[in-house]
Order: structure tokens, then C-alpha cells, then sequence
């Protein structure tokens, strides 16, 4: 039997026009045009069967299945429909009662979606097809032999349940390649509010995954999300006038106005409903692929194994998670430690434990180095950061720290360009600028510039001259020094700067160059400025990073760095010495010492110091530093100088509970030989695909050869370079080691055995061979 081409029209059976926006009244008006297609539907079937044998009859039924099963039926829905009969049914019956069935149907407009199945076909079709299978999951007997379609439910359940841990897997791939294709509700400048991730497909998925048994889900926030976004569906039907998931942005005023909504708060709503949607989804999904993984368990099995990652946070079951001690409640540094550990290992945030941390108190301002440290952690964190952010944001831990964020949430952007809203696309800028933080000397001053550079917008104004002040303040809570949330407002200020000029002037007018020097001030600067807005364009879409824009934008950076003159000094004249808020230690040994060194330990925000003299010699750095490896520290940073024949070091490191007597002792075998620190070491292939950088700032000292390496921060990096410095026969004067989130930027001071700067050519050479290191 062929099908007639469909005619699309509001469905006939139900009260139509505009309604009131309340949800009550929306939701009872699906269920009535539901309603009126079962009356109508009842009465074809009748008349379709009413001349068979009582027997024959009783061969069929009329199956509601997908939306129209749930009673959800918006003006232009599909109507979802199978007619089932018993596999001893001659085919020339079921096609004579099809027909009969169909036909009045597609006169009246209705848009029917459906099929003819024997109820071994219904089972055949259910396993081999997860679409079909879903759609069972909610059918429903309009018309016909209730009973066996009760019966056929109750089976494909069970056949879905006793086979869910091998079809849930392909459902999966199925809607991560729907999402790819399609975006999230909550960031797409076009939402389809079915088929965006977020949306109605993925409410109605999470529903068959809980029919699984394997996996619950909060019923509730689920059925009150999943509503809402059905409102907002069947008024753009109404508003339209044609079956359309897609609400376009000249749709959302005449949506925005049937429902009493202002357009820009409508947009928010659909987003934010997307967003908790998309939550609960990916939650799910990762809830699920726990119990995938595991191996069944006995009833005395423990639970998922708590690994401890940093004081009051922990590894449990894929997750982080707290674990209670120090309580988050008096230590605030809890949650920017369980930020940070997430976004860094890629692991998700617990839920839970986002939410107890949205809860307590945030540190105080401006906040403690190691706080801002932590944050910096997390910011540089790259693609980590993303799922993170989101978890934390949706708890109400951003607005607790960032409530300047409330502005840009979930707002979308007037430029066409943009594929993400504001605020995820200011996280999308972090993530590049993590990629880039080996280009820069102050990482940290990107990421966070990067993640505040639109945070003007939602404003009256220029966001570019809004945000630089604002970004500034948020800088100072944070803990940075006046100057350097200074630049962190200039850089959001100027970050519009290199693409409107290289684009809308001529680059190789000298007037465009000096331009941009002048308001840079200086290269370090420059650089900063020029990696913020690669981050900027390459999370906004490719079209804003094109090869011709890139192009012009480099050429206008090279040009800029040649007004200034390029000297690639570093920005701290005074790096080379002592920092002059530490007093310069004394020496704590003698040549009558038992040990040839001295040791000392003392608490240090959340980790500690270390404070080590020894008699200066070639190597010294590198053997310390490779002691303090082995001995489990994770060196953070250091700084050295040597006087009067001894060296005297201070190591920054991780560990709050250093054990002074296994340090020293390791310490001591390293010194006298008696370990090797290359077997223990070694650091095997490069920690990084981005290969590290080694600068020699020829300008920086007249005293001594600056050489810088920024490279992936890793065990051993430390031994490894000062070594290979050592074993080139160069002694290292002093040494400023630095950590910015995952990037090292490790700063030496090196001189050859007379105590003068090295030739130019060793000096290049030595860089090469650093380089050449698997950094």
C-alpha cells in the first residue's frame, strides 16, 4: 500500500489559537489534543475492523508510541502511531484494515508517522533498531486488544533492560554525533529545541536510561525541565503556524511576547532550561559509564575507593570529590583545591560536592597567594577547565567568586561569528590561551585576562572600556598586585586593538606599528596582548582566526616588537637577585658538621619550605633539585644564591608534611654519589606535544648569561636542565623558578667556572642542547 504525500496543518482534534502562556494550561492542552486523537482514532479503527469475524478483530490494536504515547502533543506534532496484529493475520486483511484505518486520517491533515507490525515484527524491530525501542518504552493501546499491547510493552522493557549494557553504549555514540552536529541548546545561535544537546531528545533519552535500571535521575527537575521547554515548543508552533523545532533569533520576540516574556529573557530562559537539561544528561552518561565499567560487585564489596589528591579532596569513582577533612566550612581553599585537581586531571566535579562548596565561605579578600595560585591552576588547566566551569557555575560556586559573571551568563553575542554564548566562549578563550602560556612570560596574567576579556558585556557601553576597570577589580579580590591587575585591565581594554588595526589599516605603515608600540608600552606586553587575542579569536569561531586575519595580525606583532626594539629582556630588572621581601638566609652549616649541608622545613600556605646550604659547587642545583624528587617533592618554586663559597636555596613545595629526616637523607646519598638520580629519573619521552621554549636574554645581565626554559611543569625538570648546564662545565649563580598552573617558567643565571657571562656562541650552543632535552 503506498503512502499519500503528507499534508501539514495544525492538528484538527484539539482547541487551537494563541493560550495562555502558564504551564498548566500549555500541558492540559497537549494532553486534550491527545485526547481528541484517541476519540478519532478509536472511531476509524472501528469502522476499519467492524466487518471482520469477532476473531479477526481481535487481531489488532492501535498503538500510540514516542510523544503521542505520552500524551504530548504540540499543534504540528507527528502523530506516532503503529497498528499491531497477530502473525496468523492474513496480509490481505491487515493491508484491507490499514487502509481503512489511514485514509480518513490523511484526509482529515493529520500528520501521521506510522507503521504496520505483526507483534513479532514489533519485537524484531525493538532489538534491532534502539529508535524503535525507545519509542515502545512509551506506548500505549489507543484502540484495540489493550492486554497483548501491555503484554508487548512489558517485553521490549525486559528485553531493553537484559540487554542495556550492550545497546546503551550505541545510543550513546548515536547522540554525541547528533550533538556535534547539531550544538547545545544553551550556546547555539539557532536552538533546536529537539535536536541540540539539551533539548527534548535528550530528555527523552534519559528517560529510556532509567527504564534500563542501571542508572536514576532527579524525576522531578527532569519532568519540570523537559515541560518547559514543551511550552516553549508548542507556542512557536502556534507563532508560526508550521511544525518547527528551530527557534531562530527573529522568532524569540513574537515567541517571547505569547508567552509574556521580554525577547532577551526568553533567550536566557531556553538557554538555561538547555543548560540544566544538558547537566543532568551528561551526568547521567557519565553515571553509566561508572556502572559499565565496574565488575559486578558482591553484597560485602566496598564502595568506589577513596584516593586522596590534595588535603580535603579525593579520587572516588572517576569523580572528585571532597572527603570532609579539613571541612570545606573553615578551610576556603577546599574548593579552589577541588577545582583545581578537576579541571587539571580532566576528571568531573562531583555534583554534590559542587553544591556543599557553593555553600561555604570563599576566601577572604584579596585573596591569599595560594589561592589565586589555585585559581590560576584551574584556568590554565586547558580543555579540563570546560565541564568544570560548568559544574560550578550551575552550583552557585562562580557567582560566589566571579558575581561580575551574572552579566555574560548564557547571553548570546550580536556578532553572526560567534558559535557560543559569552560566557562559554570565555572559557573557550581559556582554554586556548593554555595552549599558548609557553609564548608568554606570565601565563597566569593570560588565562585570567582571557577568561575576563568580555566581561564588560551586559553593560551599557563599550564592553572593551567597561570591562578593562571591572576586570581589574576582579584581579585585585583575586590577590594580584596592583600592577599586575593593572595589565590584566589594560589587556581587556586593548583586546580588540591588534585585530581592528590589522584589519582596517595598512600594517606596513610604520605610523600602524608604532601605534600599537606605543600603547603597549613593551614587549612583554605585546606578547600578553597578541596571545589574548589568538585566544579570543580561535574561541569564537574559525572564520574569526582565519589564515589571512592570523596572517595580518602576526605581521602587525612583528612590526610592533621592532619599534620596541625586541631587547627580550625579562620585565623585572631586578630579577637576577634575592626577592626583596625575603631576608637572604644565612648559611646553618660548618665544616665541623656531621653533614656537609644543612636542612631546614617550615609550613608554607598549603605546602612547604625547604631552606638547604651547602658548599657552592658546579652541579649543586641539579643534585638538589634531584633530591628533592626522589624524596616525593613537587617543587613549585625556587630560588638560589651563592656567598662567601656557599650556596643557600629555597624550595617551594607541595607537600604540607615534609619528612625532614628522609630529605636528608636523600639528599645525602645524592651528594655523596651513592644514588643515581638518572635511574631514578629519567624523564623518557617529552611531557608535552608543544615543544618547550629555552631563551637566552642577551640584554637582561652583563654579569651572567639569562637563560629561560618554559616547558610543561614535570618531576625532574629541574635536575634535568640544571644538569645538562652543569655537565656543558657552566655553574648556575642563581636560579628563579616559577610555576603558573601547568606551566613551568624556570629562569638561570649562568656563568662559566671564572664567574663571567658566557660567549655568545656558548651561549647558543648551550641553549640547543637544553632544547634538545625531552622537555
Amino acid at each position: 500500500m503506498g503512502r499519500p504525500r503528507r499534508v501539514r496543518g495544525p492538528c484538527p482534534y484539539g482547541r487551537e489559537g494563541r493560550g495562555s502562556a502558564l504551564t498548566e494550561e500549555l500541558s492540559a492542552r497537549r494532553r486534550s489534543r491527545a485526547d481528541a486523537l484517541d476519540r478519532r482514532l478509536r472511531e476509524c479503527f472501528t469502522k476499519a475492523v467492524s466487518p471482520l469475524p469477532v476473531a479477526g478483530g481481535r487481531g489488532f490494536a492501535l498503538v500510540a508510541v514516542g510523544g503521542y504515547g505520552r500524551r504530548e502533543m504540540s499543534p504540528f506534532s507527528d502523530v506516532d502511531v503503529v497498528l499491531v496484529h497477530r502473525t496468523d493475520v492474513p496480509s490481505a486483511t491487515v493491508a484491507r484494515v490499514a487502509e481503512q484505518l489511514w485514509y480518513p486520517l490523511w484526509d482529515d491533515g493529520v500528520a501521521l508517522d506510522h507503521a504496520v507490525r505483526s507483534t513479532d515484527e514489533m519485537l524484531r524491530t525493538a532489538a534491532d533498531d534502539y529508535r524503535a525501542a525507545l519509542g515502545m518504552l512509551d506506548a500505549r493501546a489507543v484502540a484495540g486488544e489493550a492486554p497483548a499491547v501491555d503484554a508487548l510493552r512489558s517485553e521490549v522493557l525486559a528485553a531493553w533492560r537484559r540487554t542495556a549494557r550492550q545497546r546503551l553504549p550505541v545510543l550513546q555514540r548515536a547522540n554525541h554525533e547528533r550533538v556535534s552536529r547539531v550544538g547545545w541548546l544553551s550556546q547555539s545561535a539557532i536552538m533546536d529545541l529537539k535536536e541540540s544537546g539539551g533539548g527534548l531528545r535528550d530528555a527523552t533519552t534519559m528517560r529510556a536510561l532509567v527504564a534500563s535500571w542501571l542508572v536514576d535521575v532527579p524525576h522531578r527537575e527532569l519532568e519540570a525541565l523537559r515541560a518547559a521547554v514543551l511550552d516553549v515548543r508548542d507556542v512557536l508552533h502556534e507563532v508560526t503556524g508550521r511544525p518547527t523545532d528551530r527557534l531562530t533569533p527573529e522568532l524569540v520576540p513574537d515567541v517571547a511576547a505569547a508567552m509574556g516574556f521580554a525577547p532577551d529573557h526568553l533567550d536566557l530562559h531556553v538557554r538555561d532550561l538547555g543548560r540544566r537539561t544538558a547537566h543532568l544528561a551528561t551526568t547521567t552518561w557519565r553515571r553509566l559509564d561508572a556502572v559499565l565499567a565496574e565488575r559486578p560487585r558482591t553484597r560485602t564489596a566496598p564502595g568506589p575507593r577513596l584516593d586522596p589528591v590534595a588535603p580535603g579532596v579525593a579520587v572516588a569513582g572517576g569523580e572528585i570529590v571532597l572527603t570532609g577533612s579539613p571541612d570545606p566550612a573553615a578551610d576556603p581553599l577546599v574548593a579552589l583545591r577541588a577545582v583545581a585537581e578537576a579541571a587539571r586531571r580532566g576528571l568531573p566535579l562531583s555534583p554534590a560536592s559542587a553544591t556543599r562548596l557553593a555553600s561555604v565561605p570563599t576566601p577572604a579578600e584579596p585573596w591569599p597567594t595560594e589561592a589565586r595560585r589555585l585559581l590560576v591552576e584551574a584556568l590554565t588547566a586547558g580543555p579540563g577547565l570546560v565541564p568544570v566551569w560548568e559544574e560550578i557555575d550551575l552550583a552557585g560556586l562562580v557567582d560566589r567568586w566571579l558575581p561580575e559573571w551574572r552579566a555574560i551568563r548564557l547571553r548570546g553575542s550580536s556578532s553572526p561569528v560567534h558559535r557560543f554564548t559569552i560566557d562559554r566562549h570565555s572559557v573557550e578563550a581559556c582554554v586556548v590561551a593554555a595552549g599558548l602560556i609557553r609564548e608568554v612570560a606570565r601565563p597566569d596574567i593570560l588565562c585570567t585576562a582571557a577568561l575576563l576579556h568580555d566581561i564588560g558585556k551586559g553593560h551599557d557601553g563599550d564592553h572593551s572600556e567597561v570591562g578593562g576597570p571591572l576586570a581589574e577589580q576582579v584581579a585585585l579580590r583575586w590577590g594580584f598586585s596592583p600592577a599586575d591587575a593593572a595589565t590584566i585591565g589594560a589587556l581587556v581594554r586593548q583586546h580588540l586593538l591588534l585585530p581592528t588595526l590589522a584589519t582596517r589599516r595598512d600594517i606596513e605603515d610604520p605610523d600602524t606599528a608604532a601605534n600599537v608600540a606605543e600603547r603597549v608600552g613593551d614587549v612583554e606586553h605585546l606578547d600578553l596582548l597578541a596571545a589574548l587575542t589568538e585566544s579570543d579569536a580561535r574561541a569564537t569561531s574559525p572564520a574569526a582566526w582565519s589564515a589571512w586575519r592570523a596572517g595580518l595580525i602576526r605581521g602587525l606583532v612583528t612590526k610592533a616588537r621592532a619599534v620596541l626594539g625586541d631587547s627580550d629582556a625579562l620585565a623585572d630588572p631586578a630579577y637576577e637577585g634575592w626577592p626583596a621581601a625575603v631576608p637572604l638566609p644565612a648559611a646553618r652549616f660548618t665544616s665541623r658538621d656531621a653533614e656537609p649541608f644543612s636542612v631546614d622545613v617550615r609550613p608554607h600556605h598549603d605546602g612547604s619550605l625547604v631552606q638547604i646550604s651547602a658548599h657552592a659547587r658546579i652541579g649543586l642545583l641539579a643534585a638538589l633539585a634531584g633530591a628533592l624528587s626522589v624524596a616525593g617533592q613537587q617543587i613549585r618554586s625556587a630560588r638560589l644564591v651563592d656567598r662567601d663559597g656557599a650556596s643557600t636555596s629555597i624550595w617551594e613545595v607541595a607537600d604540607a608534611e615534609v619528612e625532614p629526616d628522609r630529605l636528608v637523607r636523600r639528599i645525602r646519598q645524592v651528594l655523596a654519589g651513592e644514588l643515581s638520580l638518572e635511574d631514578r629519573i629519567g624523564l623518557g619521552e617529552a611531557s608535552s606535544a608543544v615543544p618547550a621554549q629555552v631563551l637566552v636574554h642577551g640584554g637582561s645581565s652583563t654579569s651572567a648569561t639569562v637563560v629561560e626554559v618554559r616547558a610543561q611543569d614535570r618531576r625532574g625538570l629541574v635536575w634535568a636542565v640544571a644538569r645538562a648546564i652543569a655537565e656543558a662545565g657552566y655553574a648556575i649563580r642563581s636560579a628563579h623558578l616559577s610555576t603558573f598552573g601547568p606551566q613551568a617558567r624556570d629562569v638561570f643565571y649562568v656563568v662559566t667556572p671564572d664567574g663571567s657571562a658566557l660567549p655568545e656562541p656558548e651561549a647558543a650552543v648551550l641553549a640547543e642542547r637544553i632544547r634538545a632535552l625531552p622537555l
